[in-house]
């Protein structure tokens, strides 16, 4: 794969991954099935906007040139997050439909990742 490619491929999935974080945050804030559905789940209300919060300070940090550290936290956190919504629905017994998001966009977070440090590795 030539650098270009990775370059494009990281910057893609990375958007979505971003774009994806900003829009949960934003419904976790103002969807009432939202509010609804982490209860269903059982968890707290205020851990709602704990992690709304975090996903946008995550999404920041994926799309602007910040401490290598500080990426590689976001991307973990945002790996444990995913992994956690798939074992919470399938936990509640939730439809296969309401797991196979989660791990989407684990998938797509793993090839932001991994080009992230393909790129580093090539100086892109």
């Amino acid at each position: 794969m030539n650098t270009k490619t990775i370059k494009i491929i990281y910057w893609i999935s990375t958007v979505l991954i971003s774009l994806m974080m900003i829009f949960s945050a934003y419904s976790y804030f103002t969807n009432a099935e939202v509010k609804n559905g982490f209860k269903h789940l059982g968890f707290p209300d205020y851990f709602r906007i704990e992690l709304a919060v975090a996903k946008i300070l995550g999404a920041i940090i994926l799309l602007v040139p910040v401490k290598y550290q500080l990426k590689e936290w976001a991307y973990a956190g945002f790996a444990i997050t995913f992994i956690s919504a798939f074992i919470a629905h399938t936990a509640s017994g939730d439809p296969i439909a309401n797991r196979v998001g989660p791990i989407v966009f684990l998938l797509i977070l793993v090839l932001s990742y991994y080009t992230y440090h393909k790129s580093k590795a090539t100086n892109i």
